[in-house]
């Protein structure tokens, strides 16, 4: 029998991620998608290329890999890559839907974006995760070069392919998701905690009726 924890974490995380992703639209808006940060809105002076983005969000974290010139490689969620192969329909900004519908759908795209439309105006952090690899950084440019051969059409698993995997793989050689393997323990707890929670309701529902037959036969 298969062990229904990854099942459940990966149900539950694409559920999560949907959230995560899909951008809210302000008030009266009737586009799909809001506007991303104006050119310039960051400061990109002190981004080198190969270096790992991190912009923290909701629920998760999006990753990056800066390939120089303001230009980003991220892995993101996308049905179109399923339907055509023209890259000037694929490049444009990825709609809410065209992100949903390739969540389910599982498949996804690397693509180059500008650090503003990556980031959406989020808050970015510059090779967080280095301190956790140590000595296993790659060289920058060697990143990088990972990070530009990888562009295109993917497939999308929470678990096994998001856009964790994809920038540890290019900066790291190894491809991890520290945050899925968190909700899966997290999963995991909660599994458990339920699995006591039920025994314990039935022994005491077991003390209770071998009680209530010793009362009774004790009469």
């Amino acid at each position: 029998m298969k062990n229904p924890v990854p099942q459940a974490a990966s149900l539950l995380l694409e559920k999560l991620l949907l959230l995560v992703h899909v951008r809210p639209l302000p008030a009266g808006s009737e586009t799909e998608t809001p506007p991303p940060a104006a050119p310039g809105y960051y400061d990109t002076s002190c981004f080198k290329r190969g270096d790992l983005l991190e912009v923290p969000r909701t629920l998760f974290i999006h990753f990056g890999i800066y390939l120089g010139e303001n230009r980003v490689a991220h892995l993101m969620p996308d049905i179109l890559p399923a339907f055509t192969g023209d890259r000037r329909q694929i490049q444009q900004v990825v709609t809410n839907k065209r992100l949903i519908l390739g969540v389910i759908a599982k498949t996804a795209s690397i693509r180059v974006d500008t650090v503003e439309d990556f980031a959406y105006g989020g808050s970015i952090l510059v090779n967080h995760m280095d301190r956790l690899f140590e000595d296993q950084v790659l060289g920058s440019e060697e990143a990088a070069r990972r990070a530009e051969k990888l562009v295109g059409a993917t497939a999308y698993s929470l678990l096994w392919n998001n856009c964790e995997h994809f920038v540890t793989y290019c900066r790291y050689g190894a491809p991890v998701s520290f945050q899925t393997d968190k909700f899966c323990e997290t999963v995991k707890m909660i599994i458990r905690d339920q699995r006591s929670v039920l025994a314990s309701v039935l022994v005491g529902l077991a003390s209770i009726v071998c009680l209530d037959k010793m009362v009774h036969s004790s009469k």
